[in-house]
Formats: structure tokens, C-alpha cells, sequence
């Protein structure tokens, strides 16, 4: 498929790109989606939930009363989880949440996640940007032109530039990825995806590669 490429003024520069058709044109697979994203969200939680048991916590281990003639129930330490203050009975445990998924699966998915974003027509191709000084308002001066003011959008290049990175990272609604990095989350997470132009073309150029 072809995308028209803009200028920082929104307006088309007369150039286009081919956004090859395996990646952003296939039939997406939503559960590939799914299992993707439980995977990121999994591996955002610490783990480090944790609650004491009888042998941890405070407290006396001598046994409160002889075990037969009181007349009363069976008793063993003040630590017992049936007091106040005592232990607790399966409690969590430190452990990790992480999620296994095949190399495979997890290119399907953001090859997914991409046709999605394709079929919605919610990607745009901007000409390179490059701000040599940090400025939050010539960025957001940027956005006002591409319509995209108050939506949240994702924009992704395929180097680092710091100016860039610098300004936008001030408004709430706009993230910045390098196509390297970018998961199947980002993408999913945004309302729409800008390409800079050379992030588009390593798609043409690399094909489905890019996106592992």
C-alpha cells in the first residue's frame, strides 16, 4: 500500500512510500494481540508481593496451654494464623509473572497490531524531523498541523534524536520509540501511529525483518 508522505505543515510533499502488504495489509490475528499484550503487562508487575507466615512473624512459641483437661479447643502459639497478629495461611510469595512467548507469535502479533492500525487508516508518514534545540512548543506547533492535537499518538523513528525525544516527551498525550524497540503494546496503546519517513522505508526495504 502506498502512504503519501507529509510535511511538518501537514500538507504532501509529492512523495510516497510502499508499506509492504505482509505487514500492513494482512488479516490480523486479535488473540495473537492478546496473548502479546498480556505478556508486557505481566512483565511490568514486581512480584515482590509478600506476607509473613507463623515461622516469620513475632512472637512467643510456647504453647499456651496444656493440649488436654482445660475443657477448651487446642491451642498451639500466640503465632497460630487463628490469632490476631499471627502468621497467614497461603499468602503470597515473591515469584515472577513473566510470560513465555514464541519469537513468531510475538512478530504475528505486532504484525497484527500494524494491519490494524493500517485498516483504520490511523497511520500517518511525516517527513524527518529534526529539532536541533529541545522545544516543547515547536513540537506541539508540529502536531497542530498534522491534526493531532489531544490524541494519543506514538512516533516512532528510526534513530535516536535527542531534540525530538527532548520536546515531545513533555506532552501527555504523544510518546516517542525507535522502530527497533517498538512492542506491539505501543502500538495497540496509541490512537495513531506517525512514521518518519525513513522509518517507513525500512519497512519497504527490510520487509517483515523490520519488524522482528
Amino acid at each position: 500500500m502506498q502512504a503519501d508522505v507529509l510535511d511538518i505543515k501537514g500538507k504532501k510533499t509529492g512523495r510516497s512510500v510502499e508499506l509492504p502488504e505482509e505487514i500492513f495489509g494482512t488479516e490480523p490475528n486479535n488473540h495473537v494481540i492478546y496473548l502479546a499484550v498480556k505478556q508486557y503487562l505481566a512483565a511490568q508487575r514486581q512480584g515482590t508481593h509478600k506476607v509473613k507466615t507463623r515461622m516469620e512473624v513475632k512472637g512467643s512459641s510456647k504453647k499456651l496451654h496444656k493440649q488436654k483437661g482445660t475443657g477448651g479447643s487446642r491451642k498451639g502459639n500466640l503465632r497460630n494464623p487463628i490469632f490476631k497478629g499471627g502468621g497467614t495461611i497461603f499468602g503470597p510469595k515473591p515469584h515472577s509473572w513473566d510470560i513465555k512467548l514464541n519469537r513468531k507469535v510475538k512478530d504475528l502479533a505486532k504484525i497484527s497490531a500494524l494491519s490494524h492500525k493500517a485498516k483504520e487508516n490511523a497511520i500517518i508518514v511525516v517527513e524527518d524531523v529534526k529539532i536541533d534545540t529541545p522545544s516543547t512548543k515547536t513540537f506541539a506547533g508540529i502536531l497542530k498541523a498534522l491534526q493531532l492535537e489531544g490524541k494519543k499518538t506514538l512516533f516512532v523513528t528510526p534513530e535516536y534524536n535527542e531534540g525530538l525525544y527532548l520536546s515531545l516527551r513533555n506532552i501527555y498525550s504523544v510518546g516517542g520509540a525507535l522502530l527497533a524497540d517498538v512492542n506491539t503494546y505501543d502500538i495497540v496503546n496509541a490512537n495513531v501511529l506517525v512514521l518518519t519517513e525513513s522509518a517507513a522505508k525500512v519497512f519497504s526495504e527490510e520487509s517483515v525483518e523490520a519488524v522482528a
